[in-house]
């Protein structure tokens, strides 16, 4: 924590520096990469990135899981990428599943990358947007407006029990 806080996520200029850091902490890192200012990351050793990809400002990766970034892959600004979440209906444990991002994809502002997901090759997520699941290759996702899609708790549903949204 203490690295993190003074290696990657300081304003200190030289990306080498952010990404040697990485490497000693078991960080699988290719060439030419770019990790600017404010970025975090839970877990080095279980983080791979392929060459020449770029990490932006305040990008938040919390793996928990594996995560495998291809090649020529951009991490715009504020975008939080997560490999956890919890069994909300049930016990509140902790849930992992690895993330996955092909070569070319380009994840803009602000997106949630969530635990579960596969973004194929040179697919790209406007910004704002929440992804989970197997997203093409070549796709363009973008915002969709706000759905109610069932309640938390089921026996609190209307329509019935098996209406859970899907699973991250």
């Amino acid at each position: 924590m203490v690295c993190e806080r003074l290696f990657i996520r300081s304003s200190q200029p030289s990306s080498r520096l952010r990404v040697a850091v990485l490497r000693a902490f078991g960080a699988n890192l290719g060439q030419g990469i770019l990790i600017r200012p404010g970025v975090r990351i839970k877990s080095p050793w279980k983080l791979s990135v392929g060459d020449r990809c770029w990490i932006g400002e305040e990008v938040w990766i919390h793996n928990q899981a594996e995560v495998s970034i291809g090649a020529d892959v951009v991490l715009s600004q504020g975008t939080f990428l997560t490999t956890g979440s919890h069994a909300y209906r049930e016990d509140m444990a902790l849930v992992t599943r690895p993330v996955t991002i092909e070569d070319g994809a380009w994840v803009t502002s602000r997106c949630v990358v969530l635990a579960g997901t596969h973004l194929g090759r040179s697919a790209m997520v406007l910004p704002n947007t929440v992804i989970h699941g197997v997203i093409a290759p070549n796709a363009m996702v973008g915002t969709p407006t706000g759905t109610v899609i069932g309640t938390r708790f089921p026996q609190d549903d209307p329509r019935g029990a098996g209406t859970d949204p899907a699973p991250l």
